[in-house]
């Protein structure tokens, strides 16, 4: 609980937490930053110049500007959980984070620094792709506030997965695990660079599953105005997941899982 005489300190906490992920990603911003971004112009040089321009357009958009949305919400994704998962079990290796549990911060506030943290890296990964798709194609945006706000909700979700993952990560290879066997298969499967109305109905209903369909079909819906699945239940099972996470990264740092021995 934090009490009107202890928000104060508890504030400064949190923005000292978030400001020091922000400078640490880019510090090394050769690491963080350029990587995507040129991961990101293969992706639409391949698939939306050479593959794209041999393929029909899908909903009424050429292929390349089908795939920038998917593109967008890959990139935000995927560096927000690394950005935390591998800030926090840095943490963890170097001991720092006894610092942090001696002190009187709430674990909340340790919570929120490395969710906001992580989430501000793949937002801003998230504009440097969507300004490279410009170079590429025309990007219209539908609905503003549904970009922003599905952006901003998975890269939140996702950095608390990097979080999780950390919390229980022992060894440096353990937080690849969790990106390369599962995050990688579902975000290719999750409609990046195909509408599951091609699928075969088996696959199709499949993919229903696959909460990275709804954040991609969803952010796609804002930007070209197109979807596959209904968009508010797509908000809806995102903003689900993001509140089942939370609690769940709370309970493990409130248990010290992973931290305490």
């Amino acid at each position: 609980m934090i009490t009107r005489t202890g928000f104060v300190p508890t504030m400064i906490a949190f923005k000292t937490l978030v400001r020091k992920e922000i400078f640490r990603f880019c510090r090394i911003w050769t690491q963080t930053l350029i990587p995507p971004a040129i991961t990101m112009c293969l992706y639409f040089i391949i698939f939306g110049q050479f593959i794209g321009s041999q393929l029909r357009h899908i909903e009424g958009y050429a292929y390349i500007q089908y795939i920038v949305p998917g593109l967008v919400m890959m990139s935000i994704m995927t560096n927000a959980y690394a950005n935390t998962a591998s800030s926090f079990f840095l943490t963890k290796f170097n001991k720092s984070i006894e610092e942090m549990l001696v002190s009187p911060m709430p674990n909340v506030v340790l919570l929120l620094g490395y969710m906001f943290g992580g989430a501000i890296r793949g937002i801003m990964v998230g504009i440097i792709v969507m300004i490279i798709a410009l170079f590429f194609t025309s990007v219209p945006v539908v609905n503003l506030w549904i970009v922003l706000s599905m952006g901003i909700l998975a890269a939140m979700v996702f950095s608390l997965g990097g979080l999780i993952n950390a919390i229980f990560a022992k060894r440096f290879d353990d937080i690849s695990f969790i990106p390369t066997f599962v995050l990688t298969p579902l975000t290719y499967l999750g409609g990046v660079f195909y509408s599951i109305k091609q699928l075969p109905p088996f696959w199709y209903h499949i993919s229903k599953f696959n909460p990275i369909l709804d954040m991609v079909d969803t952010f796609r819906y804002g930007i070209l105005g197109v979807s596959d699945l209904n968009v508010y239940m797509g908000f809806g099972l995102v903003g689900a997941l993001f509140v089942i996470m939370f609690f769940w990264a709370w309970l493990l740092l409130a248990r010290g899982t992973g931290i305490k021995v």
